[in-house]
């Protein structure tokens, strides 16, 4: 029906494309890629050439981000405040991480997998803002007051609980909190068989909602009660995937791998699961992380989500996917625009989708467009670590490194021990030539974090540059060693020759980079480590490789 009142609010649109690997052919002239095989598509000859781009939904209005300081920008609230002070009706939740009560801490992926699932079913209606989840698992195993929560959500309930699993009984108690007026609105103890797991998590949603006296429409409803599976067992494993994906190392990251396997291996229709599929291999795949050959774990994650598309077209999670894969392996930036675009008009409050839209964006030097669209992102998940670090990148790779400084600390208040803003703290200190400030940062990054190759690398560069050239090579050694047992991103090796005014062997490395289709790459126009290169004819053609235009 969606497609009809489109068709009949923008006029008509191509009626075929097809996929020049597999033949299959599509309807639906949105798509911009082959579900099967994850192939570019082409339109048929006889399909109009005219085509009419589908308007997004505007926005909500806000000043541009060009006519205001990015740092006020940046310096926007976390903290939201609720209305509800001078509202009666309860309109905003936050479901706090329930509690696992069995001694077995490796049940902890069902009671974490519980609060996501009620959370992602909640905010479905739209009349309900939920605070998502990455700011409320912030909460997660901190002894503190659940009223005192709401109140730093700025929400007016919250729902808490406990979560035990013996054997084949699952036994759920569940709490609703009017933060306000201080008092229960609910209270139920659930003793029921996994089997019946997907029944309970519904129940519990319609309970809240009729206790917060929240209308859910006909087709609200039909949304609530669509599963993506009825397998338990599939579920479990999907529930244990999203687990280990959000722990975002890289044994978390390969276990994830293998738990979302598994639930497509016993439910191979479960698009949900293909969907987590995609994202771990994207993870795996990209520069931050350095843990897959970018040539082996991206094409994985663009078959992954296709597949999950493929069964459920309105799968935000997957077009982000896809979107990301587009913008940061396949290089093609028409279409990733177009790609990110698609996936917001599926769900404009998926905030990872606003956030991986602002990295392509600050990435090819779209600083003031990058910046509304992080800002987009905080605006729906304020507290969210990896979406604070990057108001901070936007402001970097726009050359505002005062500006940046201040948003990474900002960000590192909410989480000191966060080592993705304490490295990205020190590469702005290493623009400012703050030598000795940058590898305080990268140590603390060491510290918190299992290290690795892409961070031990800025490690040796900021040395580089401070004159300590044995440390530098030392570090470089190793990990030319290591590069013979397990995979070192080329970039690595580029960051450090530059540092060592090695420029040659610099180029030779980012060329290799480009053979592995590096993420990193997308920024060679922004990212100020390579500032020492712009002169030399062969940069100008390394941006030309990978198609971008020299700024």
């Amino acid at each position: 029906m969606e497609d009809n009142q489109a068709t009949a609010e923008f006029g008509p649109r191509p009626t075929q494309k097809v996929c020049p690997v597999c033949g299959e052919v599509y309807q639906n002239s949105s798509l911009n890629y082959c579900r099967k095989d994850g192939s570019s598509l082409n339109t048929t000859p006889n399909a109009s050439d005219a085509t009419n781009t589908l308007v997004l939904p505007s926005l909500p209005s806000r000043q541009p981000a060009a006519s205001v300081s990015p740092l006020q920008t940046a310096k926007q609230s976390i903290t939201h405040r609720s209305r509800a002070d001078s509202n009666p009706i309860i309109d905003s939740l936050a479901v706090l991480p329930l509690t696992n009560t069995y001694s077995d801490p490796n049940g902890e992926y069902l009671s974490d997998g519980i609060t996501e699932t009620l959370i992602n079913m909640i905010s479905q209606v739209p009349d309900l803002r939920v605070v998502p989840r990455s700011t409320v698992f912030r909460y997660k195993s901190l002894d503190v007051d659940p009223q005192e929560c709401g109140r730093q959500l700025g929400v007016r309930a919250v729902l808490t609980g406990r979560v035990q699993q013996i054997g084949d009984t699952l036994t759920i108690q569940a709490d609703l909190i009017d933060v306000v007026n201080e008092a229960q609105l609910w209270g139920q103890r659930y003793r029921r068989q996994m089997t019946d797991i997907f029944d309970l998590q519904e129940e519990i949603a319609n309970e809240i909602f009729q206790k917060l006296r929240v209308r859910v429409t006909t087709e609200q409803q039909q949304r609530l009660r669509k599963r993506q599976t009825d397998n338990p067992a599939a579920y479990q494993a999907y529930l244990k995937g999203r687990y280990y994906w959000n722990k975002r190392t890289e044994e978390g990251l390969k276990t994830s791998t293998k738990y979302f396997q598994d639930a497509v291996n016993i439910d191979p229709c479960y698009a949900q699961a293909y969907a987590g599929l995609a994202d771990s291999y994207a993870v795996q795949g990209i520069a931050e992380y350095g843990l897959s050959l970018p040539t082996e774990a991206m094409p994985r994650a663009k078959a992954a989500a296709a597949k999950a598309l493929e069964i459920d077209d309105t799968l935000v999670e997957a077009q982000t996917t896809i979107a990301h894969v587009v913008a940061f392996y396949d290089w093609d930036w028409t279409r990733a625009e177009q790609e990110f675009k698609h996936a917001l008009e599926l769900d404009q409050r998926y905030a990872l989708c606003h956030h991986w839209y602002a990295c392509y964006l600050a990435a090819v030097g779209r600083h003031t467009d990058a910046l509304a669209e992080e800002t987009n992102a905080q605006e729906i998940d304020p507290l969210s670590l990896v979406i604070n670090k990057n108001m901070g990148t936007v402001l970097y790779y726009s050359g505002e490194l005062d500006q940046s400084i201040t948003q990474y600390r900002k960000a590192l208040e909410l989480e000191p021990t966060f080592p993705r803003t304490h490295i990205y703290l020190g590469l702005a200190y290493v623009r400012k030539r703050m030598y000795d400030q940058a590898l305080v940062q990268y140590q603390e990054a060491l510290r918190v974090s299992d290290g690795g190759s892409v961070l031990m690398s800025l490690i040796a560069h900021a040395h580089a540059l401070n004159g300590d050239l044995e440390s530098a090579k030392q570090i470089l050694q190793s990990l030319i060693d290591r590069s013979q047992t397990h995979y070192v991103p080329a970039f690595c090796f580029a960051l450090i020759y530059v540092g060592l005014g090695e420029n040659d062997l610099a180029f030779e490395s980012l060329n290799k980079a480009v053979e592995e289709r590096s993420s990193w790459l997308v920024s060679l126009n922004v990212e100020p480590m390579l500032e020492p290169l712009r002169s030399d004819p062969r940069f100008a053609e390394l941006v030309r490789s990978v198609g971008l235009k020299s700024l």
